[in-house]
């Protein structure tokens, strides 16, 4: 008997050990894919019902047409497109016979590509009347079977194929043969491809057709080029200048003040000792875990025409109310309340992530403290900065809440959507000529960003022991750090309170009795004749919120930093794309995403308008990029080196990502869960279009209440909200825990000290 026999290799000929152990342990995760597609084939049915999650018809997969599987609807009822996916699967039971290399990847590749392919085109030319396009119909005639949208067994036979091809471009050579990153990035592109890039694209095609609806080039320039978007009148003395430029002052304004808040009150809270730590916390999450039109109201009742400020100055100094707050101030004002935190979220884990021994040897070499802090802790910072800086030009761009409340005659191009949209005009057109503008934005910050820290090495968490003590701040530091940050805490502690007492008072403005009853209105509990009965207006929108953000936000954290280890850790072609992507949903004012999906999603092959789905896969892939700078900004500081050693270690990639890498980005991880969570509670714009009765939200539940002048409802409710999300966010930090980077503890006074010596 050969070696190679006792080992169980392949034998040199005729096959003898087919299924030899060797071999099925480098094709187990092949092997498992094949079982899903089939099961989704046979087990699930094939589309979507209505009215239903799908899994409760399971038991008649093999019956009605409604229910049956995709075997079903390709042999009894005339599916026949259904085969390819099975012929896919076939192809890929073949490749599994087969030992790893070229061959199988081959393959596995055309088992992907007919397979997923054909399946994914016969979705998009085959609808619910037939032929989705009358030149299809003219050229082949009419279909005698139509279809639906996809279901649990179309989506899970459809990701098998997906990752199987994947599978196939690894055993071709790509991605050093690794399947799980070929697999994550395939995965993870295909994603962002369906659930980004097609519905934003076509809503953007529309600014290519012209006024009679078809194809026109020249429509995109004129509505692009137009006065109304780049002009200058401003400049020369006029009364205001384009809406482009506008938003592009005021997204340079409100990120560069973002930025150094951010990270000032990150410095704060992890060098200035523990006493700051847990209320920055606190006052930072402040106004992220609030919906905008709160932040606003209290802006208003602070700076308003009625506001305290003007009538200060009225009964002081004479000077008569006014609307010297509404405009790009007001707008710049509320924007830089609303985002500091989530500049301050991102560079807290950048500054916990400063070696202090890299500050130690600064030292050591007669640098002072000031001198090291620029020279050495300062550049350190520079890919947070750059993260903070890019997040919060995009969320100012993309903002709608602000700008609508208190941006008085300043228009920004967030509003003209809007009102492009939803207004008495309905030019879609328009709309979408507003959002490439938009989107070239983005593109630019995104490349500047790139351009300025290129290929420069900002590592300062490898594997060797660091028992280094963080530096202080130096003392003039800590100055300009005290002076700005204090006195915007206490800025924010100030409109909170104006804010939230409305909740609390009969009516804000004439009668100030406190009072409960607008609780009760919303949240009130009564004891039925058949239990516990939620008697409250609020509480169904309650209930679906948390619903829909406890199921998003996990997705949220884990395909954002999935992402972000692909960019930090892995190098492929199509990188730029894939990174710019990942980005697309900031670049995208809330109100035209929301659109977009409807546009996108209401007709096969995924149906999902009107469902809580549709809800969660826009929180999914709206809060996306944050997860994603927040994992980049982290993974640039850990060395490449902890990776290896892991893999030469002979531990997978998965197996190096779960117990090497995510224990040292428990930072990020919280920024993500954290920010995805109370996004999804308190957005806004990105659904207002995709709520209905059965799924109603909290955001437009209150939208609804101060439609109707009910703010003490509406109030009471922001009050219920923020405690919740701060309960929240204090059980998601204590889950995730914080990251051990095994550094010595401050050596206590030297008074202490000595003494110890003595004893």
């Amino acid at each position: 008997m050969t070696s190679s026999a006792l080992d169980g290799e392949l034998a040199p000929v005729g096959g003898a050990n087919l299924f030899s152990p060797r071999r099925c342990s480098a094709n187990t995760a092949i092997w498992w894919c094949l079982a899903l597609g089939f099961a989704g084939y046979l087990v699930l049915p094939w589309y979507a019902l209505q009215d239903s999650n799908g899994l409760m018809a399971i038991p008649g997969v093999f019956g009605g047409e409604d229910t049956a599987n995709g075997l079903v609807q390709a042999a009894a009822y005339g599916r026949i497109w259904l085969w390819l996916g099975l012929v896919g699967l076939a192809i890929a039971a073949v490749a599994a016979t087969r030992p790893p290399g070229k061959t199988q990847g081959t393959l596995l590749i055309a088992a992907g590509v007919v397979g997923a392919g054909g399946l994914a085109l016969s979705g998009f030319l085959i609808g619910a009347k037939g032929w989705s396009s009358e030149l299809l119909a003219s050229l082949f005639g009419e279909l005698s079977k139509n279809q639906f949208g996809v279901g649990w067994g179309g989506f899970v036979a459809l990701a098998s194929l997906v990752v199987l091809l994947a599978f196939g471009i690894a055993r071709r050579g790509y991605f050093k043969g690794d399947l799980f990153i070929a697999a994550a990035v395939v995965g993870c592109g295909t994603l962002m491809a369906l659930f980004i890039l097609f519905p934003v694209l076509k809503a953007l095609s529309s600014a290519l057709l012209g006024e009679d609806g078809k194809f026109a080039l020249g429509a995109l320039w004129e509505r692009i080029a137009s006065e109304r978007n780049f002009g200058l009148s401003c400049v020369a003395g006029g009364v205001r200048c384009g809406v482009a430029w506008n938003t592009l002052f005021l997204g340079l304004l409100t990120a560069s003040a973002t930025t150094m808040l951010g990270t000032l009150m990150a410095l704060m809270a992890e060098r200035s000792g523990k006493r700051y730590g847990r209320a920055l916390n606190v006052l930072a999450m402040l106004p992220i875990i609030t919906p905008p039109f709160v932040v606003g109201l209290g802006l208003i009742l602070l700076f308003g025409r009625a506001g305290i400020v003007n009538q200060l100055l009225e009964s002081a100094f004479g000077i008569a109310p006014s609307r010297w707050f509404y405009g790009w101030f007001g707008v710049w004002i509320a924007q830089t309340f609303a985002f500091t935190p989530i500049a301050f979220m991102i560079m807290r884990g950048v500054v916990q992530g400063v070696s202090p021994s890299l500050e130690e040897a600064a030292q050591t070499l007669r640098a002072n403290p000031q001198r090291t802090f620029m020279t050495v802790t300062l550049p350190l910072l520079a890919p947070g900065l750059a993260n903070a800086f890019l997040v919060g030009f995009i969320e100012s761009m993309a903002d709608f809440g602000n700008p609508i409340v208190v941006g008085g005659h300043f228009s920004v191009l967030s509003t003209e959507i809007f009102f492009a949209i939803v207004g008495a005009q309905y030019d879609q057109g328009r709309a979408a000529s507003l959002a490439w503008i938009l989107t070239l934005f983005a593109l630019a910050v995104f490349a500047i960003q790139r351009a300025v820290l290129g290929k420069q090495s900002y590592t300062t968490v490898s594997g060797k022991g660091d028992g280094g003590v963080a530096m202080p701040l130096p003392q003039r530091v800590r100055r300009i750090v005290n002076a700005v940050a204090l006195p915007w805490i206490a800025f924010t502690m100030l409109v909170y309170l104006f804010a939230f007492a409305g909740g609390f008072v009969q009516t804000w403005g004439r009668d100030y009795t406190l009072t409960l009853n607008h609780f009760r209105t919303a949240f009130a509990l009564e004891w039925g004749q058949f239990g516990l009965v939620w008697a409250g207006t609020a509480w169904n929108s309650f209930f679906t919120t948390i619903k829909l953000a406890a199921i998003s936000a996990p997705l949220t954290a884990t395909l954002g930093l999935l992402i972000a280890y692909l960019l930090a850790r892995t190098e492929f072609k199509g990188q730029g794309l894939f990174e710019f992507s990942a980005l697309l949903a900031f670049a995208i004012p809330g109100t035209v995403l929301g659109v977009s999906y409807i546009l996108a999603f209401n007709v096969p092959p995924f149906e999902l308008t009107g469902t809580g789905l549709i809800i969660v896969l826009c929180f999914l892939f709206r809060n996306l990029p944050v997860g994603v700078r927040a994992g980049t900004a982290a993974f640039k500081q850990l060395d490449k080196s902890l990776d290896e050693a892991s893999i030469m270690l002979r531990a997978s990639s998965m197996q190096t990502l779960r117990h090497v890498v995510l224990p040292l980005l428990k930072p990020a991880l919280v920024a993500a869960l954290v920010y995805s969570f109370v996004r999804a509670i308190t957005t806004v714009s990105a659904v207002i279009f995709l709520v209905t009765a059965e799924n109603e939200l909290a955001t437009t539940y209150i939208i609804g209440r101060v439609g109707n002048g009910d703010y003490g409802v509406a109030l009471a409710y922001c009050t219920v909200l923020i405690v919740l999300m701060s309960a929240a966010t204090a059980l998601i930090q204590f889950l995730v825990g914080e990251r051990k980077l095994g550094r010595r503890k401050a050596a206590q006074s030297p008074a202490l000290t000595s003494t110890q010596g003595m004893t």
